[in-house]
């Protein structure tokens, strides 16, 4: 499937992300409620191809930039309890295809976490693509998962009473991203 089918007005090339208008963030359940989150600082690009399914993207995300608008939690989640960031100072996702499924886009890539790589399929959203106020030209997409943490060696937890854990397993992440053609 050609992109001008899947994404009109999209070209092929380099598209840089740009992380002062893109948001990598996350959720997962505390307690009876569900706590959100973010990392500040990452970087990436996303190589767009005439064939859709030839496209690729790649991203590393500073883990040390975690927000989760409390400093005492996020120091915990950078410790070697939770992400470990001394010794795994980042987080990368790398394509391995993008297919279309019953009208749906997904990305398909290598999510490293702790040293852990493992697959995962991204449901992504076109956003549109046009100029910016600043001579460029920008596209946009949404995107967003569900995996369980312990699959990335993740595994700090608290036992509550009865089977109840502080923390659930499942993590959602969500992206915005707008990118700037190189």
């Amino acid at each position: 499937m050609s992109i001008a089918t899947v994404a009109p007005g999209l070209t092929a090339g380099t598209w840089n992300i740009d992380p002062t208008h893109s948001e990598v963030a996350f959720t997962i359940r505390h307690l009876m409620t569900k706590v959100r989150g973010s990392f500040t600082e990452f970087t990436g690009a996303i190589q767009i191809a005439e064939e859709t399914a030839a496209s690729t993207a790649v991203a590393e995300i500073k883990m040390a930039s975690i927000d989760t608008r409390n400093a005492d939690r996020d120091a915990h989640v950078r410790s070697a309890d939770v992400l470990d960031i001394e010794n795994h100072p980042t987080m990368t996702f790398k394509t391995s295809g993008v297919r279309s499924e019953g009208g749906d886009h997904f990305l398909d890539g290598e999510l490293t976490v702790r040293g852990v790589t493992r697959p995962i399929s991204l449901k992504v959203e076109f956003n549109g693509v046009g100029e910016d106020p600043w001579g460029g030209t920008r596209v946009g997409f949404s995107a967003g998962t569900t995996i369980n943490r312990r699959d990335w060696g993740v595994e700090f937890n608290v036992p509550l009473k009865g089977d109840k854990a502080m923390l659930g397993d499942k993590v959602d992440i969500q992206l915005e991203v707008q990118a700037v053609r190189a």
